[in-house]
């Protein structure tokens, strides 16, 4: 790689590194820098492919020395590779989430940051939305690959995240040109888990707090109530911009089509999940309105959009993705990734170098009608099923995975399980072995939650063997219709 680089860099490997000075996180929110956030990404969209590689290699760069003057967990995995200036991105180890959450404190930048102090902090949800600290926004991820992540954020990094959203998701042709979400012209909900500091609801939360003129036009709804309260919910708001995963916007669309939802959208957003061509048509029909796909996660909020043709761009200015093989390797555009490699450019806080996502992504090998330069990729991400489960003499209930597996870790705190569905009226649940000790509590945290939806017959049993994961990808389905799938096979 070309650039110059610090005098740090060109220690002699493997020499000690100097205690580092201390570093002042950027404020929370500062106009000034998401003003100047905006406009880097604004000038970034029309960039040409040579441009955009060139910013993303000399933001690299200053991260790379960043990390290893800054934060202790990189100044370990890195002792001993050459300069930031002489290095590709392939030549960097491979982080994994075990790593980052054996030691927090080491994986940030910021002193006197412990884990005693996060773990405080996430278990009060009155401070979701709120800075810790007065600076830092804190997002929990799912224990998809067994272990639950914390993801620290500062300033910097919510201004481009926000930049990204407003810019590039939405565009002007959606947005200021139109009013946008942010006149009463326009109403956005997003059904969600909401109970915890998740990546989505802390964002709502924390534009509702900082502008507070938003609040009414702006509302997260729980996924975790009955399907009928949840579409009373809606109703009621009426809203214009709906957000929602795609299992859950395709209950909705069925209430939709059966006359019980009555909401006239003008669009509506999916992510979190695979969404299916059939799950797109649906929705798009039951709604009237354009489905628009996003993808964005705990690590980096917003890493790619979709264009007019409905591909999705990856904001490759801000955020790098490395397509992998089992063993590590790159894999060509048009082949599937076995997994995804992520490397955030705006976050020095909690710096993000080839982190493994756990994502499938085909980067597509042809150029985008649209005209951008920023790589188009499809995206194998979670695609747990919804279940249907029986009731005497009433019809069933259908129960949203996102709800399923929100109750299982926030209620059991068990994040390596599978639950899958055996019968009309039979679910199995399947632990991790560090999990199985919990096993009684999430059985009774499964048994709370069926009994407030009135499933009271159905039976939870604690099965003995190991969440089974997919034999060709070694991915983990966590929640699993066993009927469904059967039938589709």
């Amino acid at each position: 790689m070309a650039g110059t680089a610090s005098a740090a860099s060109h220690r002699h490997r493997g020499s000690p590194a100097p205690s580092p000075a201390p570093v002042a996180p950027p404020a929370f929110f500062d106009a000034a820098r998401w003003g100047r956030a905006a406009g880097d990404v604004w000038s970034g969209t029309w960039l040409d492919r040579d441009a955009l590689e060139q910013r993303a290699r000399q933001r690299l760069r200053t991260l790379l020395r960043f990390v290893r003057a800054h934060v202790p967990l990189y100044r370990r995995l890195h002792r001993g590779l050459p300069p930031a200036s002489e290095l590709q991105l392939a030549d960097l180890p491979v982080l994994h989430k075990s790593q980052l959450m054996a030691d927090l404190s080491a994986s940030t930048a910021a002193t006197g940051l412990s884990r005693a102090t996060v773990d405080a902090f996430l278990a009060d949800p009155a401070r979701i939305g709120t800075p810790l600290a007065g600076r830092y926004a804190v997002w929990t991820s799912s224990g998809s690959t067994g272990v639950p992540g914390v993801f620290v954020h500062d300033g910097d990094a919510l201004a481009v995240y926000d930049a990204l959203e407003l810019l590039r998701f939405r565009g002007l042709s959606v947005g200021p040109l139109r009013g946008g979400p942010f006149l009463a012209s326009e109403r956005y909900a997003m059904v969600a888990a909401i109970e915890g500091h998740f990546a989505g609801i802390a964002t709502v939360e924390r534009l509702r707090r900082t502008f507070p003129l938003l609040a009414p036009w702006v509302r997260a709804i729980s996924v975790l109530q009955p399907l009928p309260e949840l579409v009373g919910q809606l109703n009621e708001y009426r809203p214009t911009l709906l957000a929602a995963y795609p299992t859950v916007a395709e209950l909705l669309a069925e209430e939709q089509q059966a006359g019980r939802l009555r909401l006239s959208l003008e669009e509506l957003w999916c992510g979190g999940e695979s969404l299916g061509a059939a799950t797109r048509s649906q929705v798009a029909r039951a709604f009237g309105c354009r489905v628009r796909e996003a993808y964005g996660a705990s690590e980096f909020l917003s890493i790619a959009w979709p264009c007019r043709h409905g591909r999705l761009h990856v904001n490759c200015d801000w955020v790098l993705l490395e397509g992998v093989d089992a063993r590590g390797r790159a894999v060509p555009p048009g082949v599937p990734s076995h997994t995804t490699l992520l490397t955030n450019l705006a976050n020095r806080t909690q710096p993000l170098i080839r982190y493994d996502l756990g994502d499938s992504i085909t980067v597509l090998p042809e150029p985008c009608p649209c005209g951008s330069h920023m790589p188009a990729i499809e995206v194998q991400g979670r695609s747990d099923d919804v279940l249907s489960l029986g009731r005497r003499d009433r019809p069933p209930v259908k129960l949203m995975p996102l709800a399923l597996a929100t109750v299982l870790e926030d209620d059991a705190r068990v994040s390596d399980f599978q639950l899958e569905q055996i019968g009309p009226r039979q679910l199995a649940l399947r632990l991790g072995r560090s999990e199985r000790p919990r096993g009684a509590a999430a059985c009774a945290a499964l048994r709370a939650y069926l009994d407030r939806l009135d499933l009271a017959g159905v039976r939870v049993d604690l099965d003995g063997a190991p969440p089974q994961r997919e034999a060709r990808s070694g991915k983990l389905r966590r929640v699993v219709n066993a009927d469904r799938r059967a039938a589709a096979g």
